[in-house]
């Protein structure tokens, strides 16, 4: 079974969250240690991923069901021979 791809809104939703998450951490705990600056990037990783994978997924439509159709016999309907009026027309050959 094939993974889904991801849809524009999860992509969108979730780099703008760990964009606006990983800054308003960093101002709020005031991290100046590569030890908690790691830790801020690694929670608005977390938390941008856990907002992608919330994003609903549209619906599927499911695949329409084709039935087979009912075929009708033809009723050709042909003029009777003594209705038609007789076309007269001469027939030209080419002689070579």
């Amino acid at each position: 079974m094939a993974m889904p791809r991801p849809t524009v809104a999860q992509f969108a939703y979730g780099s703008c969250t760990v964009v606006l998450s990983a800054f308003a951490l960093l101002l709020l705990s005031q991290a100046s240690s590569g030890v908690g600056i790691a830790l801020v990037v690694v929670a608005a990783l977390t938390l941008g991923l856990l907002v992608a994978m919330t994003v609903p997924q549209p619906k599927s439509r499911p695949a329409p069901v084709r039935r087979p159709v009912q075929q009708e016999p033809v009723r050709a309907t042909l003029p009777s021979p003594a209705t038609v009026p007789a076309a007269r027309e001469a027939v030209r050959q080419s002689v070579r």
